[in-house]
């Protein structure tokens, strides 16, 4: 499960690492988000890549009620290409979530510890994601995202049984066009977890459990 994250570089170095020509009016770090937020998800138009806003929490096109969102904040890698809320979107409908990090909880004798995991360089990196966009019969409109994950590598073991999936740097611009619709050739790209060698984690202060947190003290390490 992937269920909390950060993403606090400007919006230029956002900007230079994904190719996005243009900025928008509503990004800012953010250190603590959570389900049924607005995040920030970059996808390709054809012509180049652009970054928006999608609320986390799938909603599928033919979704009755917009509250199933909230039970789909992720999608497993082994059931995404053929599970009905997902199948359309896999094919046609892919984005990239940005991050720099995010959160898991270690069950410790006295209780649980969050952790960040993050890329032991300290750089951005691209989280494999689908949207859709739902209409209500009153024509209200909501597009929103879902995280793919994976099996755990060998950081993330004794943490969670599930990790987010990120993309190599390499394969962002095959998951972005969505012309490829060749679904063997996709699921290629989100096969193996990233590489633990590549990848470290650290304990955070508890107050992270909360969402109403967004603070930089979220992403410091404690002893």
């Amino acid at each position: 499960m992937c269920g909390r994250y950060t993403i606090t570089v400007t919006e230029e170095e956002l900007m230079l690492r994904f190719m996005l020509e243009r900025g928008t009016p509503f990004y800012e770090p953010r250190y603590n988000i959570a389900p049924s937020q607005m995040v920030p998800a970059i996808i390709n138009d054809g012509k180049q890549n652009k970054l928006g806003q999608l609320r986390w929490g799938f909603i599928p096109s033919w979704a009755d009620d917009p509250k199933i969102g909230y039970k789909m904040i992720n999608a497993r890698v082994e059931t995404v290409a053929s599970k009905p809320a997902y199948r359309a979107s896999f094919k046609s409908k892919r984005c990239i979530i940005p991050a720099d990090g995010f959160y898991e909880w270690k069950v410790m004798k006295d209780g649980k510890q969050p952790m960040r995991i993050l890329l032991k360089n300290g750089e951005l990196f691209g989280m494999a994601g689908l949207y859709d966009t739902w209409e209500s019969p009153e024509g209200k409109k909501i597009s929103s995202c879902t995280i793919i994950t994976t099996g755990p590598n060998k950081t993330m073991e004794g943490i969670h049984d599930r990790m987010p999936i990120i993309l190599r740097t390499q394969d962002e611009a095959t998951w972005l066009d969505r012309s490829i619709q060749d679904v063997r050739l996709l699921q290629e790209l989100l096969e193996k977890p990233y590489p633990d060698s590549e990848m470290r984690v650290y304990p955070v202060r508890k107050e992270v459990g909360n969402v109403k947190n967004d603070s930089i003290e979220n992403i410091k390490e404690v002893s």
